[in-house]
């Protein structure tokens, strides 16, 4: 390489989760010198690629992992061997894959829980493209375009033993990912919270994480392979844990195969960027070798000056001005409709990466892509994060499972045997028909004065009948007791937020008590030289319901000399902030209304049984009274009159509702839980 010529590449250096790409030139010139000088980003402000910066950081951990120079030392005879063994040319590599769907308590197909559909999608585009499969966008007539002879497909036995669809949904009660902290990289909290507690056995399984990277831009990363052999180095770093490849839920999948309903970002919504990270994991390099004119180690890509995000096929190369670089090639940043091409050089070598690498060259004997025997009726059953999921149920606690069916018939029953903290086994009837490999949310209802303790749960039958495996029966965890919302009688909230230059940053939204969004807010970067942005005041007449607000800032620095508040129409504080921080949230309610199973020791009326099946006693009445019910969102679902002091529930759905009992001296409310 030229030393006097600075790659774009050559500038970037370990950047953090959170940072306001289309403007992050201008932000460093006026921030913290943690800011990036430049990045690889498109003209959409889009870095496709974080793989780069992830081996810098992974080397600045781990000093005896292999430099580039020595893992190519090591490689370059292992793939002039492969080149030599044609013996080798039709044997199919198939290897078995697992999605880590990352998530915070959200259903399937409300973002960034994607649906199975995506998911398998996303296998389905990279098997055409390293295939070179002929009528899908993964077919070239470029005379150096390889089938590379490898393929993907989901697990289908989990680490357990135990039938999968290859598919691992995890709550990991958070909304999206950024750093945690400045100085945090967004890899180190990658690789420290989400892989290393999700990652299946990385000899037996490709692991994939889609997750929700809020607004940075970033599309995705990889981890490179490491290599062995070499005197006086160590084997991987302990990288065993975070090994496999990570993409933004809205870039996992292709919408060629959309059902309705994907969740893609235009641009990048062809499958694409994880064709590219799974390169990296393979061992490919970008083809400008990350520095201008540099060496991807494959001598059929034309020599690139520098990363492409134009489809222009007549850019010339470095070296010929006849030849054109291959900006279709996979290894570049051009669009996802642009790529179409793995060369033979670069099929030689995943190969010989296959052969020689560790972990991966044990996937090749990987069997978790052959099916078991199945049974009729086999129901799966995972506590789904031990977090407090919001604000639902309004400061009542819930026990949060994932139910799946792992039988060939449909799942229309289960009884659900649970412990809390070692006490009474309690039982939770559940209903409902999952047709095979489908999942639904059971969520259980805990008496808010409940505290954080240890769960167990286990399969007591299924379909009226007994499970026929029991080895995925059971499960436990711990229950997080939920912060009780601070009551505030207004139904008008006035917002105002003084933000700083650096809008992308920011965000924030505000969450009703079914967990769904009712106000949001994110902005852009103010350009240079500009004043800073004006204040920004939203008045707000919210139903009575109990609330979470989130605000955060990706860079973990807040807003400058900025502030946001959130007050009462009486101007009572709900919330302020204003110094430093990187994620707060605070819970409200604007509806009195006391936990499950409780009486304030002024109140006249009283319910039991709380939760309740059918029939729902009231105490302390005299004379005629009246009730009515409300659910979550404040509609009256029932009311009238109540005749021998009891109310029929039974046509209620389950859930939490609040009911007001009436008569000619007082009125109260009272929570309920309906089973």
């Amino acid at each position: 390489m030229n030393n006097s010529i600075i790659s774009k590449s050559s500038l970037a250096v370990l950047f953090f989760m959170g940072i306001g790409f289309s403007n992050a030139q201008i932000r460093e010139e006026t921030k913290s010198p943690k800011r990036l000088t430049e990045q690889k980003l498109d003209p959409n402000g889009i870095e496709k690629c974080g793989t780069l910066e992830y081996e810098a950081n992974l080397k600045r951990k781990f000093p005896e992992r292999l430099t580039t120079e020595q893992f190519e030392k090591w490689l370059a005879p292992l793939i002039e061997k492969a080149k030599a063994n044609k013996s080798q040319n039709g044997t199919v590599i198939t290897i078995p894959v697992v999605v880590h769907v990352i998530h915070s308590g959200q259903d399937v197909g409300i973002a960034p829980n994607i649906t199975d559909a995506q998911v398998m999608s996303q296998i389905t585009v990279m098997t055409n493209d390293f295939r070179k499969k002929i009528n899908t966008p993964g077919y070239n007539t470029n005379p150096v375009g390889a089938d590379t002879e490898i393929q993907f497909v989901l697990a289908k036995v989990d680490p357990n033993g135990n039938p999968t669809n290859g598919i691992d949904r995890v709550n990991l009660c958070k909304d999206y990912w950024a750093n945690g902290a400045p100085q945090y990289g967004y890899q180190n909290f990658i690789n420290d919270v989400v892989k290393t507690g999700t990652i299946w056995d990385p000899t037996k399984y490709m692991n994939m994480w889609s997750v929700d990277f809020a607004d940075n831009g970033l599309l995705g990363f990889a981890q490179f392979p490491s290599g062995s052999g070499l005197q006086g180095l160590g084997a991987n770093g302990g990288l065993a844990t975070t090994d496999g490849v990570v993409a933004g839920y809205s870039t996992f999948g292709s919408m060629d195969y959309n059902d309705g309903t994907f969740l893609m970002q235009a641009g990048y919504d062809r499958g694409r960027t994880m064709t590219h990270e799974v390169g990296h994991f393979l061992g490919l390099r970008h083809i400008w070798g990350d520095g201008a004119c540099g060496n991807d180690y494959c001598a059929d890509t034309p020599t690139a000056h520098e990363e492409n995000y134009v489809c222009d096929p007549s850019i010339a190369s470095c070296d010929n001005p006849a030849v054109f670089e291959m900006v279709q090639n996979y290894m570049d940043y051009t669009n996802d409709t642009c790529m179409n091409i793995y060369t033979t050089d670069q099929k030689t070598r995943v190969r010989a990466v296959m052969d020689n690498s560790p972990r991966r060259m044990e996937l090749k004997a990987s069997n978790t892509d052959l099916p078991i025997p199945l049974f009729v009726n086999d129901a799966e059953i995972k506590f789904d994060g031990g977090c407090s999921i919001g604000v639902v149920n309004c400061g009542e606690g819930v026990l949060r499972l994932l139910i799946t069916n792992r039988g060939t018939s449909n799942l229309t029953s289960a009884v659900i045997s649970y412990s809390i903290n070692g006490g009474t086994a309690q039982t939770y009837n559940w209903t409902g028909n999952l047709a095979q490999d489908k999942s639904g949310v059971i969520n259980i209802p805990v008496n808010g004065s409940v505290a954080s303790s240890p769960v167990s749960f286990s399969l007591t039958s299924v379909n009226g009948a007994a499970d026929q495996r029991s080895t995925n029966n059971s499960t436990s965890g711990n229950y997080v007791k939920p912060v009780p919302p601070q009551y505030f009688s207004t139904t008008t909230v006035t917002f105002k937020l003084q933000r700083d230059k650096y809008g992308q940053e920011t965000r924030w939204n505000l969450k009703n008590s079914a967990g769904q969004i009712v106000k949001e807010g994110k902005y852009s970067n103010t350009q240079l030289g500009q004043p800073t942005p004006a204040l920004i005041t939203q008045v707000w007449t919210l139903p009575q319901d109990c609330y979470a607000f989130t605000m955060s800032d990706d860079f973990g620095d807040g807003l400058e000399n900025g502030y946001v508040d959130l007050t009462t129409s009486t101007g009572q504080t709900i919330f302020h902030l204003e110094n430093e921080f990187v994620y707060e949230t605070k819970t409200f309610t604007t509806r009195e209304s006391l936990g499950t199973g409780e009486v304030n020791k002024n109140n006249k009326f009283g319910v039991y049984p709380n939760p309740v099946n059918d029939i729902l006693n009231i105490t302390g009445l005299s004379g005629e009274s009246q009730f009515e019910i409300h659910n979550a969102v404040g509609q009256i679902v029932k009311k009238g009159k109540i005749s021998d002091n009891q109310i029929r529930v039974a046509d209620l759905v389950k859930g939490v509702y609040v009911i007001t009992i009436q008569n000619a001296k007082t009125s109260e409310s009272i929570k309920f839980v309906k089973k």
